[in-house]
């Protein structure tokens, strides 16, 4: 959008149109006096302008999550940016002088017509303020007049009541600065009657229309179209009464056809679309909540599969952050100089820091290495990308610190590992509970594959798919999973006992849980065997 923003302001130089001005330095003195004596005008030529600016504005639901009304923070969000974009003075002068551009009659070109009205009308305050002021300073000053109280009467009041008409517009002006539409927002909703207040609504819609009529003006002085991106994101963390709130809000502002907003709702469907369906007010209006987002998404985007290339970025994007890394051995260096004194288990401690950062880099370069097939199993999704890069420095340490020397793992292994918990959590806490179940695994001795014993008990599994769907639903690919196992990283029981106890990224409730419903299955069989065989228990009579 910036690139088609500068590219379109290029072409429309070329074609000869005038410069666009902006509302600071010389340009907001001339936007406060066009402001107060000048009304705008929709012209034609105005109307055929390409060029455009787009004023972005991020909204992280989650920060207003706390609030009890979550769309009054979008709305307070777009006020506070707007304002901080333009400048406070010319949106209070244009509170109180402003007004909306017309649509020119014809094919007139002129885009500014001098307010008659309010130019007579402050001509007329100022002629009756120096007639006041000059009959108050004859009946003080003048000799001979100084005695007649009715002129100084006069005079003073005279001058009293234009003078105040003057100072009521300027206290005014001095109101809306310093006091903001935010503010105005946050005190109508921190009132503890405020749900029931008469005509709440219509105080808030009356703020966002001033808001667009400024909006309005300001694309006739500054010769160009403005449009206000508000990017919503984090919505799908939100309880369900609030993401309803939001899509009101929405709707609230983009009801006036020619309102500049642009909203891009970065959402999950699958997340969005049961809390439309939850909440109380949309009752009848979202029962199908894929059908109200139908209606409520002009231009629906769905992200396609990330590429390989893509998935690269993102890593490395995401291994940038790893500063410690980098500063660990800085510190430790510091820390050597400083106590030099120290006993001799520092330079021990050093020497495993070390060799623990050259295996979190070995780690990383595997799943930044493009001819790496590790890289074809990370995640799509860019926080659990962060997550997966955030993990493999702990596993790796930890796994260091209980192994010690003559590990027979490898940094690769380990990242293949973290990877995937990550991905499949479902399955392998389900082979970890199968495995921990036989409770066999030979000393000295690789085992069963994983994968093998992931076969052998699919079948429960798929029995218990029913009170496990939640947690099924948390897995990738099944195909992906058994090409991972049975192919490119076939890790044995042993490897996975050692892994077992180092691994931060796997929730081991879902073990628990597969743990107890395979019990009661099993008990259940066992309950209903003698039943299946004809057996009749005997009963006292």
């Amino acid at each position: 959008m910036r690139e088609e923003m500068l590219r379109r302001e290029a072409a429309e130089l070329q074609r000869g149109h005038r410069k666009p001005r902006s509302p600071h330095g010389w340009g907001l003195l001339v936007a406060l006096w066009l402001l107060a004596f000048y009304e705008p005008v929709v012209t034609e030529g105005h109307l055929r302008r390409k060029n455009l600016e787009f004023i972005f504005i991020r909204f992280s639901a989650w920060e207003f999550a706390g609030c009890d009304k979550l769309w009054a923070g979008l709305v307070t969000t777009l006020c506070h940016h707007i304002r901080q974009h333009f400048g406070a003075l010319p949106l209070s002068v244009f509170h109180v002088l402003g007004s909306r551009p017309r649509f020119a009659s014809g094919f007139s070109q002129r885009e500014w017509i001098l307010k008659k009205g309010t130019c007579l009308r402050l001509w007329g305050l100022l002629l009756v303020l120096g007639v006041g002021v000059a009959i108050l300073l004859v009946a003080l000053l003048v000799p001979g007049v100084k005695d007649h109280h009715a002129l100084k009467v006069v005079g003073s009041a005279v001058a009293s009541l234009s003078g105040s008409s003057l100072a009521l517009g300027a206290f005014s002006i001095l109101k809306n600065f310093l006091v903001s539409e935010k503010k105005k927002i946050e005190r109508l909703t921190d009132s503890d009657r405020f749900a029931g207040q008469l005509g709440f609504m219509s105080k808030i819609r009356g703020e966002v229309e001033a808001l667009v009529d400024f909006l309005a003006f300001m694309e006739v002085f500054e010769r160009r179209r403005l449009r206000v991106v508000l990017e919503i994101t984090s919505l799908d963390l939100c309880y369900p009464e609030k993401v309803a709130g939001v899509f009101n809000a929405m709707a609230t502002l983009l009801s006036d056809a020619n309102a500049p907003f642009i909203f891009l709702l970065a959402v999950d469907p699958s997340v969005i679309v049961p809390c439309l369906e939850q909440a109380g007010c949309m009752k009848g209006l979202a029962d199908n909540g894929y059908l109200y987002l139908n209606r409520a998404v002009t231009l629906p985007f769905s992200i396609p599969e990330m590429g390989a290339r893509s998935r690269l970025r993102s890593v490395e994007a995401a291994i940038q952050t790893r500063e410690d890394l980098m500063y660990r051995i800085i510190a430790g260096n510091v820390a050597k100089t400083r106590h030099a004194g120290a006993p001799a288990a520092a330079p021990g401690w050093k020497e495993a820091d070390a060799e623990a950062v050259a295996w979190i880099h070995e780690a990383f370069r595997c799943l930044h290495d493009g001819s790496e097939v590790l890289s074809r199993y990370l995640p799509e999704n860019g926080a659990n990308v962060r997550r997966v890069v955030n993990t493999i420095p702990i596993t790796l340490r930890l796994l260091l610190h209980r192994a010690g020397p003559g590990l027979a793992l490898t940094p690769r292994a380990a990242a293949a590992w973290v990877v995937l918990a990550d991905r499949w959590p479902c399955r392998l806490s389900w082979t970890l509970q199968c495995l921990d179940d036989a409770g066999q695994i030979p000393p000295g001795r690789p085992g069963k594959s994983l994968w093998s014993v992931f076969q052998e008990h699919v079948g429960e599994l798929s029995a218990l798919r029913q009170p496990l769907g939640k947690v099924l639903s948390l897995d990738g690919d099944p195909e992906l999973f058994r090409e991972f196992l049975a192919r490119d990283f076939p890790f044995g029981a042993a490897e996975a006992k050692e892994l077992l106890g180092v691994t931060v990224n796997l929730d081991h409730s879902i073990r628990h849980q597969m743990g107890l419903l395979r019990a009661m299955a099993r008990l259940g069989k066992a309950g209903a065997a003698p039943v299946s065989r004809g057996v009749q228990c005997p009963c006292p009579r």
